[in-house]
């Protein structure tokens, strides 16, 4: 929190003092992760154009922009979670990204139907499994999660987490409000623990035996299997990976993105487009893939060696803006049914 606040407000009069600069972009974003850093310093190398960034929490960042309005010196907003983006909707904060390049670069089904935002990566909400404790033929669907079997064995974080309420929307849409209080409510008495830490701790936890399943985002297995510390390493052996709803008359695995917005008042419109078109082309989707091992956007592209090696899955087609639409119905769920 203080490294983002410290970036908040010493970025605020760097970009106030070049607001006028046309050669330059300006992001709010959500994303903190290193790849970016690598992603910006690439495309100012190829094109000259200034890359600068202001790092916030998403509703904090959505606040700034409503209050600046025209005054807002942000071209681009982007975030981790395709609800936030939906939300900007909402409020009227973004313009339609309309560019054929962009387009053709990006996957269909992860595409904002109404063309507000734009995806750049994507990530599973998969489920994780002890290797000793657990074997594949026990897991199924995140409805199973629901079943007596997994009675003080089940790992995840709080619900105030987006990923979280993101798979809970997903799950309120496609079974309906009584369906998924239930669900909710045996999944909260099939806890190993109260919900705590990040999806990282989870694994970490399953490592050490606290629990024998638990339900994390893609991308942070990658993370532990390609760390630089040892012990991180062991968690990320110590589990297996399963894609749940896989069965054909399934839905698929619940699936988020990582998406970009262009403001509704974005002074360097034209750098934006650039800056887009080169982060959905196949050689930044390459870095991305590589460094955070994330899933790709861009079709042509595949993901990193060690996430392949998980194989492929059906990821669920629902409308991504639909993790936006029944937000404040899953945080409902949530407090109705004691999701701490």
């Amino acid at each position: 929190m203080k490294y983002y606040l410290i970036a908040f407000f010493t970025l605020t009069s760097v970009l106030s003092c070049k607001i006028n600069n046309s050669n330059e972009i300006n992001i709010y974003s959500q994303r903190h992760y290193e790849v970016d850093r690598i992603q910006y310093e690439n495309f100012e190398k190829l094109t000259g154009i200034k890359v600068n960034v202001i790092k916030a929490g998403a509703d904090e960042l959505l606040e700034r922009l409503k209050n600046e309005g025209k005054n807002t010196p942000a071209d681009l907003f982007v975030t981790v979670d395709a609800g936030k983006l939906q939300k900007g909707v909402e409020i009227g904060l973004f313009q339609k990204i309309d560019n054929s390049v962009i387009n053709s670069n990006v996957s269909d089904d992860l595409k904002d139907q109404n063309g507000y935002w734009i995806p750049i990566t994507y990530r599973a909400r998969l489920l994780v499994y002890s290797n000793d404790r657990v074997s594949e033929s026990d897991l199924s669907t995140y409805e199973d999660l629901a079943n007596k079997k997994w009675r003080k064995r089940l790992l995840v974080r709080s619900s105030s987490n987006a990923y979280n309420q993101a798979l809970m929307s997903s799950l309120y849409a496609n079974l309906g409000k009584e369906a998924v209080t239930d669900w909710s409510a045996n999944v909260v008495a099939n806890f190993a623990r109260d919900p705590k830490g990040n999806d990282r701790d989870q694994v970490k936890a399953i490592a050490a035996g606290q629990g024998d399943i638990a339900i994390v985002n893609s991308y942070y297995i990658g993370l532990l299997l390609s760390s630089e510390k040892q012990s991180e390493v062991d968690a990320g052996k110590a589990v297996s990976v399963f894609f749940p709803n896989q069965e054909n008359n399934e839905r698929g695995t619940h699936i988020n993105i990582s998406g970009f917005a262009m403001t509704k008042n974005a002074p360097h419109k034209e750098n934006a487009i650039k800056l887009l078109e080169y982060l959905t082309g196949i050689e930044a989707q390459n870095t991305y893939v590589n460094n955070s091992y994330e899933y790709p956007a861009n079709p042509n592209v595949f993901p990193s060696k060690i996430v392949q090696s998980w194989g492929d899955f059906k990821r669920d087609t629902l409308d991504l803006n639909t993790l936006g639409i029944y937000r404040n119905d899953a945080i409902r769920v949530f407090d109705q049914t004691g999701w701490k």
